[in-house]
Parts: C-alpha cells; structure tokens; sequence
C-alpha cells in the first residue's frame, strides 16, 4: 500500500484540512449545519488522544467515528488524506481538481498514463477508475498489460474506503447503487445551477487548471434537497474545454453519508435529443421525461 511519507500526517494536520474545508463552505454559501459539522470535527480531532492516521493504517476506522461529530463521510475524508496526502473535497472547493492529478496517485500510474486514462476514458473519481479496471475499458488503454493492471486493482483496493468498495461490488454483480438520489433531484439541482450561473447569482472560484490567469469564473452552487447535500460545478476537464462544452455539462457531488457524482448533459440523439440527461441513467430519465409527458 501506498502511504505518503513525506510529511508526518498529525491530528493537527487533518484537523487544518476540515477547517480549511469549513472555511471554503462558508465563503462559498453552504449549509450552515454542514459547515458547523467540519468545524465540529476539527476540534474533536485535534482534541483525541491517539493518532488518527495510526488507526487508519491499522484500518480501523470505527474507532475514528466513535469519535465526537465524526461521522461516515467526515471520516473519509480523514482516511483519504491520510492515505494519500490530499483531499478530494478540499481540492474540489478549492477548483484545483483533476481528474489526471486523482489517477496519478495511483501506483503504477504515471502522470502520462493518467493523462491518457482521463482523455480516452472521460472519468473522474477512483471510484469510476476501480468501475474501468474490473470491466474491461481501463486493459484497453495504451500502456495497460495484465501486470499493471493487477497492480492498479490492488492499489485501488486499499485507496478506496470499505464502503466505496461494498457499492461497486453491488454494481458489478448487477444490483443496484443504494442511496443515490432521484434523477428528477438531480435535474433539479442541475436546472437550479445553470440558471443562477447565467443570472450570476452564484460565488465563483478560480481553478487551477486552464485558468493561466488565475480568473475566478468557475461558479459554484452549494444546495440542499430531500436531505442531501449537493456541490454543483462546470465540468472544467479537458474533455469538456476540447468540445466546448464546459457550460453544459455540469459535474454535481452529492453527499447524504458518503459522497458520490454525477454528470448531467444535453442529449446530442435518440429520443432524448435536446434534453437534459443523467450520464449512466438515461433510461431513467427517458421514463421521468416520460411521467411528465415531456
């Protein structure tokens, strides 16, 4: 396994990353409750009296979240930076994610590899990258023999948290993904975004990548519905600037216990043309277009 060994990961060092992710929450307008609930932790973490990363690399998360104000997904956050130095959501509220920064911090995926990975496979997350190393999509990428690919499977296996690895084993025996939200949810949170962005109604950051300048354009909206959480951004990959869709596709997180995406775009053909989709859920969208009579 992977660990970072540059700088020792103390409390002190998790508890200034969900401060930092508090303060991003509350100049970016979220939810009161879920700000107060990283600054909560902050405090209970540098207030324990054992090492949080210890017990991450002993895998014993349930001693973390019997920790005050911890729960599932806050301690995911806690596993991810101590595995591998960064935080997914931070960088996210910061706009200096990628996706070839996330693979390239995968063993055995440099950051060429990474590149090639992000541009011929048009995924995000470790946890889409673990979905293409198990069906076939990621073996038929340039650079990829059975070698590196048993390598990057057993890579992601420690990187990603026991929960993450339950849901993708559910979806690759064919059942379904529990605790997703509707589509209709997400069209809702994707008709919201688009139409506060265009009224410049939203507070804007600036990314890191594409963005030479530095220029704070990229806006982002924090909402909540059916008690989810949700973090909605332009989709500000390669792919997207490449065919000029990046007011189009609208990358949204979202978060009840543990935090996922999706991508929702305009539907190029088929019956769906012109409307708003759900990528990897069209046939639901097809049917709530349908209820609708739209």
């Amino acid at each position: 396994m992977h660990w970072m060994k540059k700088k020792k990961i103390t409390n002190d060092r998790i508890g200034d990353v969900l401060e930092r992710i508090a303060d991003l929450l509350d100049i970016q307008g979220a939810n009161f409750h879920k700000i107060r609930a990283y600054r909560s932790a902050a405090q209970s973490v540098r207030s324990a009296d054992r090492s949080l990363a210890r017990l991450v690399r002993k895998n014993d998360m349930q001693s973390i979240k019997d920790l005050p104000f911890i729960g599932e997904g806050i301690a995911s956050t806690i596993e991810e930076f101590v595995k591998t130095g960064k935080s997914r959501v931070l960088d996210r509220l910061q706009g200096e994610i990628s996706p070839e920064e996330i693979f390239a911090q995968v063993p055995a995926i440099g950051v060429n590899l990474a590149h090639r990975i992000a541009q011929q496979l048009d995924i995000h997350s470790l946890e889409e990258l673990e979905q293409a190393a198990h069906d076939g999509r990621l073996e038929k990428v340039d650079g990829f023999g059975p070698k590196r690919l048993q390598s990057v499977r057993v890579s992601l296996a420690g990187m990603l948290s026991g929960a993450a690895q339950r849901r993708i084993q559910k979806t690759h025996s064919g059942e379904k993904p529990q605790d997703k939200p509707s589509v209709k949810v997400l069209l809702e949170v994707d008709e919201e975004y688009r139409k506060k962005a265009e009224s410049g109604r939203l507070k804007k950051i600036a990314p890191r990548r594409f963005n030479p300048e530095g220029e704070a354009w990229l806006p982002i909206l924090h909402s909540e519905k059916e008690g989810w959480s949700f973090t909605a951004l332009y989709s500000n990959t390669a792919r997207a600037h490449q065919l000029g869709k990046v007011n189009d596709w609208v990358v949204i997180y979202y978060e009840k216990r543990k935090e996922d995406q999706c991508t929702v775009v305009t539907e190029t053909k088929g019956k769906l043309e012109g409307k708003r989709v759900v990528r990897g859920r069209e046939n639901e969208c097809q049917k709530y277009y349908e209820s609708r009579g739209s």
